[in-house]
């Protein structure tokens, strides 16, 4: 699944990448808020917080909103810095390492940063924060700007378009180029939604430790291609 090239992806490729990663985005994005009551997916509230301390004159309480947009920022550098450097040497594995470092602090935040929820819950916010602009980054570049999982805003507003222009494209050419972008973006809606319900269930019990099933998922997306050629071999040997 990450191992196609840049914006070279069948419309089932497209649509796995969706499922996977706006599931992770939005397990994340619930367990941020469960956990800490901040938003961990994007950076647009952040700003308005911001704002609203800085007209108050709270210039130091503002100044944490700061800290989580850079993040975010890092996060996003970071991701298509790996890229590239990769890409240059090893084009198979140049969208691998960014999600296996995705991977990685996930399992680092679900194990280790629990009692942070307390007593530092600002660590939580910067590392998942860091996690959504790597992802964010990564599918960005591997689409080709199609596919955007962490956030809905622009998401809606691209759909809102596209069912509008499904009422004056009538070639038969348009007509699929626009279902097949319909279909892809409510894929994303509908698995950011998934996500966001299968961590509510699970913070009850597990809190940051959900965040263990996002890296899961993230590694079997990982892994998909073998996965399916594993099934379709054992599906031909049943046969």
């Amino acid at each position: 699944m990450f191992r196609h090239r840049i914006g070279k992806r069948s419309l089932e490729t497209s649509i796995a990448l969706a499922s996977f990663l706006s599931c992770v985005a939005g397990m994340v994005n619930v367990v941020g808020f469960l956990a800490i009551q901040k938003l961990t997916t994007n950076v647009t509230g952040h700003f308005a917080f911001f704002i609203e301390e800085f007209d108050q004159l709270k210039f130091w309480e503002g100044l944490i909103y700061i800290y989580y947009i850079l993040f975010f920022l890092l996060g996003a550098f970071i991701s298509n810095t790996i890229i590239e450097v990769v890409y240059r040497k090893a084009k198979r594995y140049a969208f691998s390492v960014p999600i296996l470092l995705e991977i990685a602090l996930l399992i680092y935040a679900g194990l280790f940063l629990q009692p942070s929820i307390h007593s530092n819950p600002d660590i939580i916010a910067f590392i998942l924060l860091f996690t959504m602009g790597l992802q964010n980054a990564l599918v960005t570049k591997i689409s080709a700007a199609v596919i955007r999982t962490t956030h809905l805003t622009g998401l809606f507003t691209d759909l809102g378009i596209e069912l509008s222009q499904l009422f004056f494209y009538n070639s038969p050419e348009q007509k699929k180029q626009l279902t097949d972008s319909i279909k892809l973006r409510f894929t994303i809606i509908f698995f950011f939604f998934i996500g966001g319900v299968i961590a509510g269930i699970f913070y009850n019990t597990f809190v940051l430790k959900t965040l263990l099933l996002a890296a899961a998922i993230l590694f079997v997306g990982l892994l998909w291609k073998n996965i399916k050629l594993l099934f379709y071999d054992y599906r031909t040997i049943k046969k």
